[in-house]
């Protein structure tokens, strides 16, 4: 399978929302979608190396999980997204379809506060577990009573 198969076969799903150029094929699905994605791009377009997982916060918008999954028998990469929206901070965790998310979605619960269910093992990563808040929020303040460098 090449990135144009890969592309035709996303294009399937009404929901995606899909671009990108040559072998970077990025796709957004609806936050009810995301564990669908990853098992189709796992096992159907070959996406089996999991590189990262990591969020963005949009303010307003809500935050953004992004995941990048690479298939290395063909040459195409496909970067996953998911918009929780406004005050939303759950996802459904990826972690039983590529193993190597559970550590990765830890970090995201710390810094971003994502709540991903179904999740083995969800707790602090990188904080101690007292800490209040998570630092990569914009909301978060740097002249908080917990500044990032206590």
């Amino acid at each position: 399978m090449d990135a144009a198969q890969a592309r035709a076969r996303l294009a399937e799903n009404p929901d995606a929302v899909i671009s990108g150029e040559g072998a970077a094929i990025v796709v957004t699905v609806p936050a009810s979608q995301w564990t669908m994605l990853a098992e189709f791009a796992k096992d159907s377009l070959g996406c089996t190396f999991f590189s990262f997982l990591s969020a963005v916060d949009w303010k307003e918008e809500g935050l953004e999980v992004v995941v990048w999954a690479d298939n290395i028998d063909a040459p195409f990469s496909l970067l996953m997204k998911t918009r929780l929206g406004a005050g939303v901070t759950t996802c459904a965790s990826l972690s039983r379809i590529f193993r190597g998310a559970a550590w990765m979605e830890r970090e995201a619960f710390d810094m971003f506060g994502i709540v991903f269910e179904g999740h083995p093992d969800l707790r602090r990563i990188l904080l101690d577990d007292d800490w209040v808040g998570h630092p990569l929020l914009k909301s978060y303040a740097v002249d908080t009573p917990y500044p990032p460098y206590r």
